[in-house]
């Protein structure tokens, strides 16, 4: 994802200062939670090991306070709702780039959920966790649900609160989800967009030193020659980070259960529960491969061999990304490393459908 940004991350910021990142300082808080998570598990019959999960869960409690602190810098935008790299220039000013991408929708994979039973087996990390939530008050208010239970009495860690506010405000949880399930943004017919859709009209643009930086959306190819030419990721689908986000979806769904829904999409009144989105997500991303009403795959675009020629037609190629709006297939025409990814999605829908036929 180093070219979704407005700058060349691998190179020296033209403006100076320093590049606090979203994406980055999320993909680290689900590091610690993935090892803690692992370590807790065997830690069960290898005790040595809570002291390992104690000290990740510690890493992600102190990344949680450095993105979304509420009395010093954050890459949390309260007005906007969203995450957002940010710039501190040589002169001290800070300034966040509020560009609406999947940078911002990365601390959504942060979350891990935990079953009661599992820690009750581990006195140590219990013991632990405990004092954190009666000592360490500035940490524990930036991460969700430490105290209270969820469903099957599982505790929750996770960068985006996951239960209402108490004032009935919205909670990072819902206004990230009304972002990504909005069709005018990042909600795709095929999946979720790299770059929100509201940057076709609205381009995130920085001027530096008489030269214009800027990020639009594109839904196919980059247009742009920076970054060597390869700027795709400012607005097709890609397959590993929807997986992820379905992944984490999943989470969300094993603590909160299917009394917390969401609008899908958003503002169509239509409320569903998060393991209903996931599985509706999953079939818009399925739907890149089938035929469609009138016989054509999505996938094919207009390659007219591909759609029509019998010899062609049901071969299907696992491209490396795809349109943000039509599906069509580009790049790699043989990623099947992720874009294999959708044989485990049809299965989970296929399970869905023999749950429902059989209630």
């Amino acid at each position: 994802m180093d070219n979704i940004g407005v700058f060349d991350r691998s190179s020296e910021l033209p403006t100076g200062g320093t590049l606090e990142q979203a994406d980055g300082t999320s993909w680290m808080a689900m590091y610690s939670l993935g090892l803690m998570t692992i370590a807790l598990e065997l830690a069960v019959d290898r005790p040595p090991y809570e002291d390992t999960a104690s000290k990740f869960f510690e890493h992600f409690l102190y990344i949680s306070n450095a993105i979304s602190q509420e009395d010093g810098p954050s890459l949390w935008d309260e007005e906007e709702g969203f995450f957002y790299d940010a710039i501190t220039f040589p002169d001290g000013e800070r300034k966040l780039l509020r560009v609406r991408s999947l940078v911002g929708l990365i601390p959504l994979l942060a979350v891990a959920p935990i079953k009661a039973a599992l820690i009750d087996k581990l006195p140590d990390f219990k013991k632990r966790l405990q004092w954190f939530i009666n000592n360490r008050e500035d940490l524990k208010k930036n991460v969700a649900c430490m105290e209270t239970t969820g469903m099957g009495e599982r505790r929750l860690l996770a960068l985006c609160y996951a239960t209402e506010l108490s004032s009935g405000d919205k909670n990072k949880l819902v206004r990230l989800l009304e972002y990504m399930l909005d069709e005018n943004e990042f909600l795709s017919p095929y999946g979720i967009r790299s770059v929100s859709k509201y940057h076709q009209e609205n381009p995130f643009t920085l001027e530096v030193d008489g030269e214009e930086y800027a990020v639009k959306y594109q839904p196919a190819e980059s247009d742009s020659y920076k970054f060597g030419g390869n700027s795709n990721w400012r607005g097709p689908i890609w397959f590993p980070i929807n997986y992820l986000l379905l992944d984490a979806l999943e989470s969300f769904h094993a603590y909160l259960g299917d009394d917390f829904k969401m609008e899908f999409p958003t503002g169509s009144g239509e409320k569903r529960s998060l393991n209903d989105i996931r599985i509706a997500l999953s079939e818009r991303m399925n739907s890149i491969f089938f035929r469609d009403d009138s016989g054509r795959r999505p996938v094919y675009g207009d390659i007219e061999k591909f759609q029509t020629d019998p010899h062609w037609r049901d071969y299907i190629l696992f491209h490396e990304y795809f349109h943000g709006d039509n599906g069509a297939g580009l790049g790699a025409a043989h990623q099947t490393g992720w874009t294999g990814l959708v044989a485990h999605m049809i299965q989970q829908c296929g399970e869905r459908m023999l749950e429902e036929r059989n209630q």
